[in-house]
């Protein structure tokens, strides 16, 4: 766990982000959100992954798994779900599928290897590229002014703290001058805050030590089963007809087959010039 600084050195928070209105065929998905809190004391936390997932991987899904028991034996939360964000298609980076595939991908995922996690097509169905502090911005929305927060138990009900999931590539990118803006550091670190995934070959410490004014909202949770599976492997494997078993889920490499994606990847995609977007890649390389 990071060694939290006081409150008082929180960068001042940016005024609010404005998301785009949901379009008229979205619906938020909250099936498998937690509608009652098991203990009252506990401040409510809901986790959200914002990636590529070009495909999901079996890391992207950890993830949520190593912050499951990093909130439950080192914090005072009480995660009430955990949701992945797909880039939208205006990300156009080399080897990224359409959206429409990487959230059947994503859905079938967490449908037959989770039981709490959801995905949200809010971000894909964007036609702009949203940054990530307006995606956050877009699930507190709909979490703490649509449904008003959680059922602590006793009728009443409390906000909802929405914290974003990545891997330690985030932090490295958010202490590098000129890859994140001001405003979005002090919003997304300030008013939500990050569980970030150690990663080898990332110095965290580092990292963090150019983010001290947000110290107390970043928490670092040790990867004890060291695993660097990223997607971008995973679709070298796929190029080379090499099997991606117990890498990916079964039923991500059945949807892909059935597809045929990534046989000639990146040939015709677009890579950016915006640095800023490399935050996508945060979710242990999407």
């Amino acid at each position: 766990m990071t060694d939290m600084a006081e409150q008082t050195e929180v960068a001042p928070q940016a005024p609010p982000h404005l998301p785009p209105a949901p379009a008229d065929d979205y619906a938020f998905p909250e099936l498998r959100l937690k509608q009652k809190m098991d203990d009252p004391e506990k401040t409510p936390l809901l986790l959200v992954a914002c990636g590529s997932f070009s495909p999901i991987t079996y890391l992207h899904l950890r993830m949520f798994e190593m912050a499951a028991d990093y909130v439950k034996f080192s914090t005072d939360f009480e995660i009430v779900g955990g949701y992945l964000s797909p880039v939208s298609d205006a990300y156009r980076k080399a080897g990224l599928a359409s959206s429409e595939h990487r959230v059947a991908m994503c859905q079938v995922a967490v449908d037959q290897t989770s039981d709490w996690l959801m995905v949200d097509t809010w971000e894909p169905m964007q036609k702009k590229y949203q940054p990530t502090a307006v995606v956050l911005d877009h699930f507190d929305y709909e979490i703490n002014t649509v449904r008003q927060g959680v059922d602590v138990g006793n009728g009443s009900r409390k906000p909802v703290r929405i914290a974003l999931l990545a891997g330690a590539d985030l932090i490295h990118t958010m202490s590098t001058p000129g890859v994140w803006s001001q405003e979005d550091l002090d919003h997304i670190l300030g008013k939500y805050g990050s569980f970030i995934v150690e990663r080898s070959g990332t110095d965290i410490d580092e990292a963090l030590a150019a983010l001290q004014p947000w110290k107390k909202n970043i928490y670092v949770i040790q990867q004890l089963i060291q695993n660097d599976v990223s997607s971008t492997k995973i679709r070298l494997f796929l190029r080379r007809e090499m099997s991606v078993r117990y890498l990916i889920p079964v039923p991500v490499i059945h949807y892909i087959e059935e597809n045929k994606l990534y046989v000639d990847d990146g040939a015709t995609a677009s890579s950016t010039t915006d640095k800023g977007k490399e935050r996508q890649e945060s979710g242990q390389s999407g």
